[in-house]
This record gives structure tokens, sequence and C-alpha cells, in this order.
């Protein structure tokens, strides 16, 4: 009698396991499909992070800056032009380092036209090679390998064929 109702109680985890195990599969796969959400979310997260720390960096380099702006404003409050000019190429001379410093480069603008740094805003006769450019409006810039900002150009056309002006 005693083996009775331990064969019962076997008989019944055989059974009650025979019956969980196909879900067992399904329960795993729930399962892993939150722990992809909870790793989506904390890589969200972390990259949030990672962008507000570079991002408060890149602000304290910059304020030095703009203090440097402000006392050149001042000094042309008191019409000091030789201080306003000097404070001005100091912050141009600060800005243009830190912004090379973080791998920001002006692009280079002698010779041919490139279409992929350069954007053409005239074309004008000139007597310099065709296609080549010949005056900067505004310079561009990239940050390694990619443009941040085109240089916009003046791009040399061929002169007029009968060399009048009308």
């Amino acid at each position: 009698m005693t083996d009775e109702p331990i064969r019962d109680e076997a008989e019944a985890q055989v059974e009650s396991g025979a019956e969980e195990t196909p879900a067992a599969p399904d329960d795993r796969l729930l399962r892993l499909a939150a722990d992809f959400e909870n790793y989506k979310k904390r890589v969200a997260r972390e990259r949030e992070e990672y962008v507000r720390g570079a991002n408060e960096r890149l602000i304290a380099e910059l304020l030095p800056i703009l203090d440097d702006l402000e006392r050149a404003l001042d000094a042309a409050a008191e019409h000091q032009e030789a201080q306003l000019e000097e404070g001005v190429r100091l912050v141009h001379r600060s800005l243009a380092t830190l912004l090379e410093r973080y791998g920001v480069k002006p692009i280079a603008t002698e010779g041919k036209f490139d279409p992929h740094v350069h954007e053409a805003l005239l074309s004008q006769p000139s007597e310099a090679e065709e296609g080549s450019v010949i005056d900067v409006i505004q310079k561009g810039y990239t940050l390694g390998e990619r443009v941040v900002r085109p240089a916009r150009v003046v791009v040399a056309a061929a002169p007029p064929a009968d060399g009048s002006d009308g």
C-alpha cells in the first residue's frame, strides 16, 4: 500500500510534465523576446547618455569662446577698434582650433570643381580653365570623411567666343 501513493504521484508528475513540455519552447521564446526588448531599451538609454556626455564636453569647450566673444563685444561698445579686431581674431582662432581638434577640416577649393564637396552657386566666364573653382562664397567643412557643409563656389565657364561685351 505504501507504494501506491508514490506511484500515483510519479504518474501525476509524468503526466503533468508531458503536458508542459510543448509549452516550454513557447515560454523560452517569450523570455527571449522580452530579453531582447530589454536589451534594445538598455542600448538606446546608453546611446542617449553617450550623446549627452559628448554634447556636454563640446559645450564646455565652447563656453570660453563665448566668453571671448562677450569681451570683444564689450570692447566694441567702448569703441576700441584695435581691441575689437584682436578679440575677433582670438575668437576665430580659438574656434578653429577647437573644431580642428574634433576632426573638422575646411574643404580645399583650389583646382577643379568636385560635386561631392562643392556646391556651384554661379558659373562665370573666366580666363581660368573651364570647370575650375575661381571664387569661394562660403567655406565648406568635413568631419572625418563626411561633408558637414559643402563649399559654395563660383565655377569658371568658357570665355565668350566673340570677345564682345554685348
